[in-house]
């Protein structure tokens, strides 16, 4: 019966793509690969001879329901491949699932979800009390619809889920509720509409299962739609795969009292929402982490009297916790490991705290792990190569992923784009710098061991190299010897190394890496680099940021394959006239570098990236600026009064590609006028840090991002600011000396994100009528007399305001009625 459906579907199918033969090649190509994985299928049940059971039965009601889906949306709309696609990626899902069939496997098919948990509520209160209030029972309208609950694997969404699911004011505003949850495998959409109907359909006219079963998914759909048409309901699809083909949905009646709630850690591809109506979660802050933590390791009954947790090693424990990184499966996991432990005293506490073992968690995230799009776990795998909760930037992870060979240039901003979408990794500024939870750090550190070619050494002597070659290796140094092994390092591709910088290493440890591509050791506290470094001919990447280094030695001009050299952050670093021999750079940063001779830019006509080169050493002269035509981001220092910025700003005019200026004059002696700025037609991120006697009266027109330092401008920049119609991103940081800023009416129709800092006189800020209107994001640091922000009702999309003020003033913004009610995150805290 399934075979002879299946071979029906591919008939239709294959009639289709005949009798559309002329379609474009993006159409074809992807009606090809459906009708190829539909024969796959065929011979997979035909091989496994899989009897007729509720398994198949169910996911070949998928295929049957996704085919004459394709077919109508064809005819309907023609030529758009991305239906196909969508339907061959979640045809993928089905076939892992048929692979896994046995004969009749009734256990794959699973009944209501239970949602009870064993621990109460903790840490989720504020969050729980936000979505109700508006989203769940406030917020009205056709766009109030769906909301969904977002974070990594762990952090709690089901369980805020529940909370809502059985909260006594949403059981009396909705006339009925239903919860469908997929957390511990694989759901069919026929499982999933069934199930849904029976928790719907009034008990007393409960379709029987069997009636269901034999309908098709389509049927199944419209008998949905008329169980839900004219109740207010509320459905709540907890931890669906993204994959599954949820298009039923847009079928549903839209009440505008009404609720679809998804938790998940990722956008699923058939929901279709506005930002607002994504609900992030954010990992718990210490205090509440350690409530959590408390609440768990004293449930239960073996924990009893002098048996509790003492009060003398809380400040341990409250250590121990940071490596939970706020996320509550982790915590959760930790306090019953130490419940279960029967311990007598503080000692044996004091134990268990340095003893604390991640491993269980682990295993609770791997499902996470599997669950990431098979591109992007490389790039998930390669987040063992950095530190423990340091800061990520764009740039170096699109590098590494680069020469690594995880993902090609032109893709990588995908692949960011993808991670964040996937909750892997958070944004921390500007979508330039990002962050991993210390817990998913330690699963790709696992993951990379098992599955990489990846190991970390430490050289207190207490392990060695592995037996078997190694692709990737972090050393972590500490202030003993150096012990190393050169056998197997002429199979390292790429080399981090991490601590305080004691490295004894002789010269000559070089020689044996053969196949280097990457050697990173930003960060490490490194005094010298040694001329051997030359004879690592393949080196693509050399990350030297942030070191004590005082001169280059000569031999990297034997680096002929270097892409990327960053030496930026070495105060007062000699740069040798070799650069321009290394015509493979395609980014150079550096900063505060010493030059004999004026570097031979031009000569570098792959470069992409320059920050920073002194004003004087600029070559103004066009026909070798036409050269650098691949420049897109070029950081300049050293301007002042003198400076020809006319000249300067001339020059770069003729670089087609630049999109990225970043101005920096001295500490203490203002910048010339730059008013010429504004022939820069094609920069769009403009970062100006240095005195400026007043802003330019002519900014590029196509700036989004706008970054002032240290400007300490008179005048209050924003009636300027607000006329730039593509501004999304601003960040003042003392860059104004005045005590009160005004937005006017109708100001600022782009912006997204607004940060203040060290304005050290601002007392109020105040807004018309309109302005910021798409304002979703609002920091303020360092401003300590600030004590008047506008209504947050006029921000109507404003999701979070993070401040650190004084006691006083953080207590009143706390208080503020308006503040607390219309936005989603309020961060508040005094400044220490």
């Amino acid at each position: 019966m399934s075979e002879a459906l299946l071979l029906s579907l591919i008939q239709k199918l294959d009639i289709n793509y005949q009798e559309n033969i002329e379609i474009n090649e993006g159409v074809k190509v992807a009606m090809e690969r459906v009708i190829k994985e539909m024969r796959v299928i065929v011979e997979i049940v035909r091989d496994k001879k899989l009897e007729e059971g509720r398994s198949l039965n169910f996911l070949v009601s998928d295929l049957v329901d996704m085919a004459d889906d394709a077919i109508d949306h064809f005819k309907q709309h023609g030529s758009y491949s991305w239906n196909y696609e969508s339907i061959h990626s979640w045809m993928g899902e089905i076939k892992k699932q048929m692979l896994t069939l046995g004969d009749d496997d009734e256990s794959n098919i699973r009944s209501l979800e239970n949602v009870d948990d064993e621990y109460p509520l903790v840490g989720l209160e504020e969050d729980l009390e936000m979505l109700l209030r508006k989203r769940i029972i406030g917020g009205e309208g056709f766009f109030s619809w769906a909301v969904v609950i977002k974070g990594m694997s762990g952090i709690g969404k089901t369980t805020l889920a529940r909370e809502i699911y059985n909260h006594p004011t949403v059981r009396k505003h909705f006339e009925t509720r239903a919860w469908v949850s997929n957390s511990t495998y694989f759901t069919t959409l026929k499982e999933l509409l069934i199930n849904l109907i029976q928790q719907l359909e009034d008990p007393l006219n409960l379709h029987a299962s069997s009636l269901l079963e034999n309908m098709d998914n389509r049927s199944l759909r419209d008998m949905l739609h008329q169980h839900l048409q004219g109740k207010r309901y509320l459905i709540v699809l907890d931890d669906l795969p993204k994959q599954m083909r949820l298009k039923f949905l847009e079928t549903l009646p839209k009440c505008i009292r009404s609720r679809l709630l998804l938790t998940s850690h990722t956008t699923h591809v058939d929901i279709h929402l506005y930002d607002e109506n994504v609900y992030k979660m954010n990992p718990l802050d210490s205090k509440k982490s350690w409530q959590l933590f408390l609440k768990t390791i004293n449930h239960g009954n073996k924990l009893k009297g002098e048996h509790k947790f003492p009060k003398s090693l809380e400040y341990m424990g409250k250590l121990m916790l940071r490596k939970c990184g706020g996320l509550p499966l982790a915590i959760k996991e930790v306090g019953k490991q130490l419940a279960e432990k029967k311990v007598s005293g503080e000692s044996e506490w004091e134990q268990l705290l340095e003893s604390v073992d991640f491993g269980s968690t682990l295993k609770l995230l791997e499902p996470f792990y599997h669950k990431l799009d098979p591109k992007l776990r490389s790039c998930f795998l390669s987040m063992a190569f950095f530190k423990e909760n340091t800061t990520l930037r764009a740039e170096k992870l699109k590098q590494i992923w680069n020469v690594v060979g995880v993902a090609q240039e032109y893709i990588c901003e995908s692949y960011l784009d993808g991670l964040i979408n996937e909750s892997v990794i958070d944004v921390k500024d500007k979508s330039t710098e990002y962050h991993i939870n210390v817990v998913l750090h330690m699963l790709s550190i696992q993951k990379a061991e098992e599955e990489f070619s990846f190991e970390i050494l430490r050289n207190n002597g207490n392990n060695r190299p592995s037996e078997s070659p190694r692709d990737h290796r972090v050393i972590i140094c500490s202030r003993d010897k150096f012990n190393y092994s050169t056998d197997q390092d002429k199979h390292l591709v790429s080399l981090f190394f991490h601590g305080g910088g004691y490295f004894d290493a002789n010269p000559s440890y070089w020689n044996s890496f053969e196949l280097l591509k990457i050697l990173d050791l930003e960060d490490f506290g490194l005094k010298i680099l040694p001329e051997t470094i030359g004879a690592l001919m393949k080196l693509r990447y050399l990350g030297l940021r942030n070191n004590y280094i005082k001169d280059l030695p000569q031999s990297l001009r034997c680096l002929k394959e270097l892409e990327v050299l960053d030496i930026a952050l070495n105060f007062m670093v000699e740069v040798p006239d070799i650069v321009w021999e290394m015509d493979s750079l395609c980014h150079l940063y550096m900063s505060d570098v010493i030059c004999r001779k004026p570097l031979k830019i031009d000569a570098l006509t792959f470069l992409e990236t320059l920050t920073y080169i002194s004003v004087d050493n600029w070559r103004y002269g066009i026909w070798g600026l036409k050269k650098l035509k691949f420049l897109k981001k070029l950081g300049i220092e050293g301007l002042d009064r003198n400076s020809d910025v006319g000249k300067l700003f001339g020059s770069l005019a003729n670089l087609e590609y630049l999109n990225h200026l970043i101005l920096r004059g001295y500490r203490f002696r203002s910048m010339a006028c730059l008013d010429d700025i504004g022939i820069l037609h094609k920069v769009h991120t403009l970062k100006l840090d240095g005195l400026i006697a007043r802003l330019p009266t002519n900014l590029p027109p196509k700036l989004e991002s706008l970054t002032l330092i240290d400007s300490c401008l008179d005048e209050d920049p924003m009636p300027l600011l607000g006329t730039l119609l593509n501004l999304r991103y601003l960040k003042l940081r003392n860059a104004y000396t005045g005590q009160q800023i005004v937005i006017l009416h109708d100001s600022f129709p782009c912006l997204g994100v607004l940060c203040i800092e060290e304005l050290w006189n601002l007392r109020n800020v105040q807004s018309g009528k309109d302005a910021m209107h798409w304002l979703e994001k609002l920091e303020i640091h360092d401003c300590p007399y600030l004590d008047t922000l506008p209504e947050t009702n006029m921000w109507v999309l404003l999701k979070e305001i993070k401040m650190v003020t004084t006691k006083s003033i953080a207590t009143k913004m706390r208080n503020s009625e308006y503040l607390i009610s219309n936005t989603e995150t309020v961060n508040i805290n005094p400044m220490s």
